[in-house]
Order: C-alpha cells, then structure tokens, then sequence
C-alpha cells in the first residue's frame, strides 16, 4: 500500500499551494484592506467573481472535468490533493467551498450523467470561471430526508416541466449562472421520484433571494431559491425523469470525498501555526509547548489531522478506481469533519483570550461547524454506515 502521492501530483499540489497563497489570501498585498469575500462590510459578489476568475484560470473550478470540455482531466486522488492544497494556502475557506461545490455538486453530475450535448452546452462556460453553478436541493421541510422535496415538476404536453416550490441554503445561488435543481416528478414515488434539472438563472419564475448572514464559512454566499411556474424545457433534464435520486448520490460521494480536502488543507495550517504559537509563547519562564498538557493536546491534535487525512485518501482512491462504495466517502466525511471542529476548538484554547479574537483559530473553527450539517449530516452518514453493515431496525429514506 503506497501512502505517497506521485511526483507530478506533489508538484501539482506545490505549486497550487503557492499560488493560493499568493493569489487567493483574500487581502489586497498593495493596500493591505481586507477584500476576502465574506469579510468586512459584507459579501461582495464583484470580489467574490474577481477572485473565481483567478482561480478559474489555474484550473481549480473544474479539476476533475474531462479535458475535452475544459477541465483538467485529473482523477479523484490528484483532485484531492489539489482542493487539499488551495485550502491549505487560502484562509478564505469559504471561497475555496464554493469552488469546491461547484464542481462536484454541478459539473461532475453533468459529466456522469448527461448528454453530449448537454456537456459541449454547459460545461466549457462553467470550467472557464464565466458561468458560476449552484446545486438547489435543500427545504425548508427536507434536509436530511431528501426524498421529501415540496418542489414539484410537472409535465406538460409539450414535454416541457413546470417547477413551483422553494429552495433554501443552496451554496452559490447569490452570484450562480446556472442551477442543478432536484424536484419531485412523482410525489411519494421514492427514489424514483426526483428528477434532475438544469436551469440557467435569467429563467421566469426563477427568483433568488438574499444572501444570508451566516457564522462561518462568510466567503461562500448562499441564499433561498424559488420557482414560480418556472418552465423548464425537457432537453435541460439531467439524466432521466426519475434519476435525480441517483444523480444526487454519485455528487455527494464526490462531495463528501473531495470538498473535504479544503478542510484537511484548512487544518494543516492551523495546526502548523499552532505549533509556532506554543513554541513562541512563554508563561511561568517557558514556552508553553513544553508544559505537559499544552504537548498533549498537539499530539492530539495531530492524531486527529492524520487519521481524517488517510481516510480521505482512502475514500478518493477508491473513486479514482471507479468504486460505487458509499462507506468510504461517508467514513471520511465524519472524520475530516469531526477533526475540524477539534483542532478548531483546541487551536482557540491554546491561543487563550487571543484565540476568541477574530483570527485563524476562531476563523477556522466557525467553518468547521457547518462542515458536519452539510453533505449529508453526521448523524446521516453513521445512520448509512450502519445500514451497509447490515444493522438498524428499518430503512432510512436517504438516496
């Protein structure tokens, strides 16, 4: 079992790293004002645009997209490194989700699932950085019971649908171009009653709401979608009518793999910061790192990061080899995550009063909480897990 990455990927991610740092730091090194996109006054979507497009044109919005259509052509494991790298040199960790959704939330279920000419159609504008993707799947009244959407698609005898309904928490929609959008085709129907659309914003009776104002994760916009008798004609469904469950499925194996990559970079970066921290910092006469309970705490710190980072890896290696295996993507969901909200808390702790002062720790932290919600919750993922063990007294309704 190989656990080093090949040279051209470590060189990949070497430079990848350097230009984030350099590139997407989310401040202006000429002026030194804070232009991240969720700091300050408030989200920006012309600095939240100005950063994609430098990002777009290092290949980062669509690492894992066949060549042929814009994209770089890398596998799962080579993406990871990637994603992992970018959020190791960018402190905007929301700016490098929103990419991250984009990408495997969007362009790879069009990759997987749709028509050739559905690709040439949509996929060069949205690999290029012009086009912004949102995925709107989430309810009000269905989160974790994804089958239950309100939102309905009708047919009509054109062969056009008709979509009525409400969309909340969708990731990119303040600035998106374009929308992956789940509806029920069969109400009550299961898994085979959702199907999968591609809306372009600009749509009738598609409406986006405000951005919303959120704890973490302030560089990735998010807000409400509605759809008002939005006709959507039926070249733009994704796969077939009744797909969407296993749309949303293959997307959130890939989500739940390699977006999690920005929070292993994230972490790394924090914990090497916290490591200067104690070895600078003195109390009593000496550093604080070489009291007992301050070294403890680093080693479990980084007991933590290493452990989520293999299970990562083991996750996209497994995607690399075309594997249809939803523990492992689950497995690495809870532990990247569960391991970002604990060195976020302990980077605080360690850094005493400074550590709730706004900063890389508190920073850190506040964007890990979201991290077990989302994807699926962490509850979700051990409910799935124990279902593929063969335990739990009933199916869960979770595609």
């Amino acid at each position: 079992m190989n656990f080093e990455l090949d040279a051209d990927t470590e060189e990949m991610a070497r430079s990848v790293r350097r230009f984030a740092q350099n590139k997407l730091a989310g401040t202006d090194a000429s002026s030194g004002d804070d232009v991240s996109p969720g700091r300050g006054h408030g989200f920006s979507p012309d600095v939240f645009r100005h950063q994609w497009q430098i990002a777009a044109g290092h290949g980062l919005v669509a690492t894992s997209v066949p060549t042929r259509y814009g994209g770089g052509g890398l596998d799962a494991v080579a993406t990871t490194a990637l994603i992992e790298a970018v959020g190791e040199g960018c402190p905007d960790t929301g700016f490098v989700f929103s990419m991250a959704a984009h990408q495997f939330a969007c362009l790879l279920p069009i990759v997987d699932f749709g028509s050739e000419e559905q690709k040439q159609r949509w996929l060069p504008a949205m690999c290029s950085g012009e086009h912004i993707a949102a995925h709107a799947i989430t309810e009000p009244e269905s989160g974790s019971d994804a089958l239950s959407l309100r939102t309905r698609a009708e047919r009509g005898d054109d062969g056009s649908y008709l979509l009525n309904g409400g969309k909340c928490f969708t990731t990119n929609a303040p600035v998106a171009d374009v929308f992956l959008v789940q509806a029920a085709t069969r109400p009550g129907g299961g898994i085979f009653g959702l199907t999968s659309f591609i809306v372009p914003a600009g749509t009738p009776g598609l409406t986006v709401g405000a951005p919303e104002r959120k704890a973490g994760l302030r560089g990735s916009p998010m807000a409400e979608v509605h759809f008002d008798n939005c006709v959507v004609p039926a070249d733009q469904v994704l796969g077939s009518p009744g797909g969407g469950a296993g749309v949303f499925t293959a997307s959130m194996n890939w989500e739940r793999t390699c977006l999690f990559a920005a929070y292993v970079g994230a972490m790394k970066r924090l914990l090497d910061s916290t490591v200067q921290h104690v070895r600078a910092r003195e109390q009593f006469g000496a550093p604080i790192g070489s009291f007992q309970a301050v070294s403890h705490r680093i080693v479990d710190m980084t007991l933590a990061y290493e452990s989520a980072r293999l299970l990562l890896y083991k996750a996209a290696a497994g995607l690399a080899r075309g594997s249809d295996d939803t523990v492992a993507p689950a497995l690495a969901k809870i532990a990247v995550s569960e391991a970002a909200v604990r060195i976020g808390l302990d980077a605080v702790q360690l850094r005493g009063g400074m550590g709730v002062i706004e900063g890389e720790a508190e920073t850190l932290l506040c964007d890990a909480l979201p991290s077990r919600i989302f994807s699926g919750s962490n509850e979700i993922q051990r409910n799935n897990i124990a279902r593929a063990l063969g335990l739990g007294r009933r199916p869960v309704r979770v595609p």
